[in-house]
């Protein structure tokens, strides 16, 4: 199923704040938890007293403070109308039509609503969202008990996003039932006899139930609220209290844990990224937008399905003790037809030494010349302020162990070097900017544009150059912000060759507003707003964000520009350009480009690893465009044999190329038999490609 990263968003903020896994409770408190409550002991949910003043509080600080001066009309009332609905029923799987059409008096009104702090209309959308929710899963917990028939040939389809609402009852129902008989078709094909798969879907739907009958006026609050701001632009959001509260503890606490970032999405617990140096990283065993659909503690201990939980039950599950085992059962990214799979990852501390600037080197032979590559992965823009702030002077910043790695490179006389940023999603803005120092002389490396019209200009002061020779840029999607900083200041320069993927488009920047120093003698806890106060620009004038970096050179991918990343966000501040600032670009290398090209492209011709990557990417981006999928056993047994026939035929075929022994009939895959990473090889015989360019 695929989403947007908006959608994401508005998921993750559904369920409070994106957890890093290091968890806010034990999992022995999860088991002390009060049973979930039933739809005839809920409370009917309103607006408390304060939220009044507190949402006036937050339209004044967007209007005054935002980048944009965006002002409610009528216009952004029907955007944040539609986004309410699709925050709560993203899907279109609880309301009905007659729902929609009720509500939609509200529908030019919301901006006079949010100024006068009148926010009953929302509790009421969200009262009859919770009263279809209960509707649609008692009809589920009854349909189980009378099983289905697996020989029919009919089809569920898995993203409705574009769908019409359901008209009535039973056509939700209908959905439903599909859903329902897709899910027991999944288990039971996972090797579970029926009895366990009603018991598992039993369990799994009061799970839905308990999440959405939890809901409490705070919660509500902050969707409806999430739903405004974020059509003002995707980064500007409010924090209840209580999402605040946690975010700050989860700060202060060591990452003791798994090392991934979770969000919901839908019923599913999702992978959002993977924390560099944690022990899912080194395990290469989870990966981006993989589901966790179950957990389990120790070598022995039984899975619990965690499908429908929301994620902070499923973070108490998933952390523990350091060294002790977690077993995590997963679907993998962006396949209907998944087989789940149990992986097995002993929990650890994330050290801030691990997430450091590491070195390689690489040995290539190209056109029959041997070349000697330099590799520096950063992971993340680090500093550490706090010990910096104590007169540390050992204290760890990117810039300071990049500066090392350099050295350590030349006196290894490197021909070449490479600067890996895939996956960096950014961080300190005076690292990139000082980062971007060590390989030019001097001079600005970024703009930043204020929400006054003022700009201001990052220079690197320091005219010493670490490092001058051969330089090359790896990013990817996932590079964003900081990494957009680094990687265009290089391009803008002519410093070195930019290869990859088309970076995020993260460009804008935001400032943590706490509502409660606004209102000091107030006796009632307020939220938090995230406020998008400025935009950065290259030192050529254009913006990063919504853009990003396109690569000199660019790699094929799976990621679609249009679903993930800036572009994808319909809210998302729009690429502009102011004027360039003086700096004064190094050697031409663009006259090289060119040939790096062609001889790039006549490469991946002739490799076959990469014929079998290309293989892999378009069955993926097939199976994520994949809406439908059969609900007949037959016919999904093939599928999924046939899958599996043909991976197990790949890696056959890449072990014969490689002179590694070929898999018996029957022998799984080793994740440790994948292929090498083709990605930074190739970038560096661009590099090597470049260096006997230029000499020559």
């Amino acid at each position: 199923m695929k989403h947007s990263t908006g959608y994401v968003m508005r998921r993750f903020l559904l369920f409070f704040v994106i957890i890093v896994i290091t968890g806010l409770f034990s999992a022995r408190s999860f088991e002390n938890k009060s049973q979930f409550l039933t739809a005839d002991s809920l409370q009917v949910l309103e607006p408390k007293d304060y939220y009044g003043e507190e949402t006036e509080l937050i339209n004044t600080i967007i209007s005054r403070y935002h980048y944009s001066k965006v002002n409610l009309n009528d216009s952004l009332s029907e955007v944040i109308f539609a986004r309410y609905f699709d925050a709560l029923d993203h899907n279109k799987s609880y309301f009905l039509a007659k729902d929609i059409k009720e509500f939609e008096k509200y529908k030019d009104r919301f901006d006079d609503l949010l100024l006068k702090g009148e926010l009953k209309p929302a509790y009421e959308i969200f009262e009859i969202y919770r009263e279809r929710a209960n509707t649609r899963l008692d009809y589920v917990l009854a349909i189980l008990k009378k099983g289905f028939d697996f020989t029919l040939d009919e089809y569920y389809e898995t993203d409705r996003e574009n769908a019409e609402w359901s008209a009535n009852s039973e056509e939700a129902n209908e959905i439903w039932r599909k859903k329902v008989k897709n899910d027991a078709l999944s288990l039971k094909l996972a090797g579970k006899e029926w009895d366990s798969v009603v018991e598992t879907l039993t369990k799994r739907y009061e799970s839905y139930r308990r999440a959405i009958n939890q809901y409490d006026s705070e919660d509500v609050f902050q969707l409806f609220l999430n739903s405004y701001t974020e059509v003002v632009d995707p980064h500007t959001n409010y924090f209840s209290p209580l999402t605040s509260d946690n975010f700050k503890i989860n700060m202060s606490l060591s990452l003791e844990g798994i090392g991934a970032q979770l969000r919901n999405e839908d019923e599913y617990t999702t992978v959002v990224d993977i924390v560099p140096g944690g022990p899912a990283n080194k395990s290469g065993l989870l990966h981006r937008n993989d589901k966790i659909i179950g957990v389990a503690q120790g070598e022995d201990g039984e899975m619990i399905d965690v499908i429908g939980w929301r994620v902070t039950d499923v973070v108490q599950l998933i952390r523990g003790d350091k060294g002790t085992t977690v077993r995590l059962l997963i679907l993998a990214a962006d396949d209907v037809n998944s087989v789940q799979k149990e992986i097995k990852l002993i929990r650890d501390k994330v050290k801030l030494e691990e997430q450091a600037a590491k070195k390689k080197i690489l040995e290539i032979k190209e056109d029959g010349v041997s070349y000697k590559i330099g590799v520096i992965d950063i992971p993340a823009f680090y500093s550490d302020f706090e010990a910096m702030q104590k007169g540390d002077k050992n204290y760890k910043s990117t810039t300071r162990d990049v500066r090392k790695i350099l050295e350590e490179l030349k006196t290894e006389k490197v021909d070449g070097i490479i600067i890996d940023l895939r996956n960096n999603g950014g961080g300190s803005l005076n690292e990139a900017i000082d980062l971007t120092g060590l390989l030019i002389k001097s001079g600005p490396v970024v703009q930043v544009k204020n929400s006054d019209g003022s700009i201001q200009v990052g220079d690197d002061r320091d005219k010493e150059i670490v490092y001058d020779g051969p330089l090359a840029v790896l990013i990817n999607r996932f590079s964003a912000s900081a990494s957009e900083i680094f990687s265009g200041a290089i391009q803008d320069y002519n410093r070195g060759v930019i290869v990859g993927e088309q970076s995020y488009g993260k460009g804008t920047v935001q400032n943590l507003i706490d509502l409660n120093k606004f209102l000091p003698k107030s006796e009632d806890k307020l939220g938090q707003v995230k406020v998008t106060i400025a935009k950065y620009y290259r030192v050529n004038g254009g913006s990063t964000q919504n853009l990003g970096v396109i690569p000199d050179i660019l790699y094929p991918t799976t990621v679609d520009p249009q679903e993930v990343g800036e572009s994808s966000e319909k809210s998302a501040l729009p690429w502009d350009q102011i004027s360039a600032t003086g700096y004064q670009p190094l050697n031409n290398i663009k006259e090289f480009f060119p040939l790096l090209k062609e001889k790039h492209k006549q490469r991946i011709k002739n490799n076959s690893e990469f014929d079998y990557l290309l293989d892999d990417l378009a069955a993926t981006k097939k199976r994520r465009e994949q809406k439908l999928v059969s609900l007949n056993e037959d016919t999904r047994r093939k599928e999924m044999e046939k899958d599996e026939e043909e991976k197990f035929q790949r890696e056959n075929e890449r072990r014969k190329v490689k002179g590694i022994k070929l898999l018996e009939k029957g022998e799984k895959v080793e994740e440790t038999s994948a292929p090498d990473d083709l990605y930074l090889d190739e970038t560096g015989r661009i590099l090597a490609n470049f260096i006997a360019a230029s000499v020559g």
